[in-house]
């Protein structure tokens, strides 16, 4: 089945009073890129993280914001310069003695002093208990982007087996045209032929000329390699694995095969079965791009 390249998942963890969130987005990319975006006290967890995800995706670029908050009713950890507080007193106390000062070194005091008291990020110490939330929890993410690009590409994958069954369907329209095209030519001919000359023209002289239009002319073996890249294109979207690049491919050799069916084609019906086919292509060429 086909897989888009574009989602959104998202899963949240809990550890050790702390809110870990990790919210994926991806887009098209001919490669696999994974960017993470995460707080800096926890960025030795990136590789983990990005390995969770990479996983479950093989293309496409995937964005993972990650983000770890503290739970509501977690106390803060606060930390004390202790050596800035003692030297803040003794100085307090040279300027008592030195000024003969009455005030004495009280508690608020102290707090207000810079730099004195520094707020810690709390991170748990437990660093394996850590990476294994962070990865559970991007594996869960991870995932919930894959149901979303599923779904994705069933609609995607809709789309191109109409795609596909248009572009056969002109495909058929101008092998029927094909021989009606000689046929033309050579009535055509003979009738520009007769006018010219005022008499019938020479029968084997005229069909060994009709035999070379028709070779110069021919598209028979554009068509059965048109013929077999559809049908390879349609087995394709059944396949469960990345095809994209597959299938992009095909299109381009597809969009070959017409090309060289229009630089043959003499008949005004069948340029136009090749701007048809070629719309087509080019519509499946944009759709492709989507896919995993």
């Amino acid at each position: 089945m086909v897989t888009s390249m574009t989602g959104f998942g998202q899963a949240e963890r809990t550890m050790a009073g702390y809110q870990i969130g990790i919210d994926l987005k991806s887009v098209n990319h001919r490669y696999c890129e994974i960017v993470i975006r995460m707080p800096k006290e926890f960025a030795r967890y990136e590789n983990a993280v990005k390995a969770a995800i990479g996983q479950h995706v093989k293309r496409g670029r995937v964005d993972a914001y990650v983000t770890v908050e503290r739970a509501g009713g977690t106390p803060q950890n606060v930390h004390i310069d202790w050596n800035l507080a003692l030297g803040y007193r003794q100085a307090a106390e040279e300027l008592r003695e030195r000024f003969a000062l009455q005030d004495p070194l009280t508690l608020r005091d102290l707090i207000a002093v810079p730099g004195l008291l520094t707020y810690g990020s709390g991170m748990p110490e437990d660093e394996e208990g850590i990476e294994a939330a962070l990865t559970a929890c991007a594996e869960e993410a991870a995932a919930a982007l894959c149901v979303m690009r599923r779904r994705e590409g069933a609609y995607l994958q809709q789309e191109l087996e109409q795609r596909i069954a248009v572009l056969e369907k002109h495909r058929s329209a101008a092998a029927e045209l094909a021989p009606l095209v000689v046929r033309d030519y050579a009535e055509k001919l003979k009738a520009r032929i007769g006018e010219l000359l005022h008499q019938p023209p020479d029968e084997s002289r005229l069909a060994m000329e009709v035999a070379l239009f028709a070779d110069r002319a021919s598209i028979d073996e554009e068509l059965a390699r048109l013929l077999s890249h559809a049908a390879q294109f349609r087995e394709l979207l059944l396949l469960g694995e990345p095809q994209g690049r597959r299938l992009d491919f095909l299109v381009q050799e597809m969009n070959r095969e017409v090309n060289t069916i229009g630089s043959k084609a003499n008949d005004a019906r069948l340029s136009a079965l090749v701007v048809e086919m070629k719309s087509e292509l080019e519509k499946l060429r944009e759709q492709i791009q989507n896919i995993e």
